[in-house]
């Protein structure tokens, strides 16, 4: 560790339906966590739960002072004034985050995208250990990614980068939730898969999802679409393989772009279908690259699961105090 090694660090992930706080001793071995629903009852994110709920995690590591906070966070965010710009699914509009924590826990605190903290966790002590260049791909709700090379994560002047779920995948495809038509989310986020599936339950083309969780695009979830996959719904393989073929595809661009050695893929519909996700994303990105690159990269799937992103943020608040 850096600067921060003298006293414990604090990792928060904001990105998921509950908010994560992970306390970390020097050698980044977890000494105590706190993980509440991110929405009060009342549908708010306020800043208080989120205090509240580094105040448990601290009282459960048995510790007060702290070398450093870091907090990954979704949205679009000012990453050297610590300023959320705008995260919609938290209902924030130009909050002023780093600077509220810092002048309520005494101690450096740095804001970095929740998928780039994800990424940048996995980097420092997962999946992507040591490696020289490596691009995290996280296909989710939608489809996040992250670049970590030579130990600093890839970012714009201000803000995050890497925007593969919005890279243009379909010639005059359907309209995708940012406005433009044909991003690879259209076609291979969860939301875009269970769509297709419900469609298929539909047709009674899906006896086993028909099962499990009918036409209820909310309820055919990551785990829901492996169970039927495994119960023997062949239609229901078709459309997921299809889905991580195109997220191979979007692979490949990146891979041609900036030569990575090393793609990580995680999220949840990795890690309920690994072994589906690593072998069609490679398989189509190995087709799809220049020839010349066939041979420079290869891929491995995610090792810190739900904690990738409250460890990677520690982990980088770390780095900044060093830097």
């Amino acid at each position: 560790m850096g600067k921060s090694s003298n006293n414990p660090l604090v990792g928060f992930d904001l990105g998921g339906t509950k908010m994560l706080a992970i306390v970390v001793d020097g050698s980044f071995k977890e000494i105590g966590r706190e993980r509440k629903k991110t929405k009060s009852p009342d549908g708010t994110v306020d800043l208080e739960r989120i205090m509240k709920t580094i105040r448990s995690a601290l009282e459960q590591a048995g510790v007060g002072k702290i070398g450093g906070i870091g907090l990954g966070v979704p949205g679009v965010l000012d990453l050297d004034s610590g300023t959320v710009i705008d995260a919609p699914n938290l209902g924030w509009h130009d909050v002023a985050l780093q600077k509220k924590l810092e002048n309520e826990f005494n101690c450096p605190v740095r804001i970095i995208n929740d998928v780039d903290a994800g990424v940048y966790g996995e980097y420092r002590m997962g999946a992507a250990k040591d490696a020289r260049c490596t691009v995290g791909i996280f296909p989710g709700t939608g489809i996040g990614a992250g670049c970590v090379y030579k130990g600093e994560l890839l970012r714009g002047k201000s803000g995050s980068c890497m925007e593969i779920g919005h890279i243009p995948i379909v010639p005059d495809g359907i309209l995708c939730g940012c406005g433009r038509t044909g991003c690879l989310e259209t076609v291979a986020s969860r939301l875009a898969i269970s769509s297709a599936a419900a469609s298929a339950v539909f047709r009674g083309e899906a006896p086993h999802l028909t099962s499990l969780a009918g036409t209820d695009i909310s309820n055919i979830k990551s785990g829901v679409l492996a169970d039927a996959i495994a119960a023997g719904d062949k239609v229901i393989e078709k459309i997921v393989r299809k889905a991580a073929q195109y997220l191979g595809k979007a692979t490949a661009t990146v891979i041609d772009l900036i030569a990575p050695d090393l793609i990580v893929l995680g999220g949840g519909l990795v890690e309920a279908m690994p072994s589906l996700y690593k072998d069609e994303v490679e398989k189509t990105a190995k087709a799809s690259v220049m020839p010349a690159f066939e041979k420079i990269f290869h891929i491995e799937t995610a090792k810190l699961g739900d904690d990738a992103t409250a460890l990677g943020a520690a982990a980088w608040v770390d780095h900044e105090m060093e830097s």
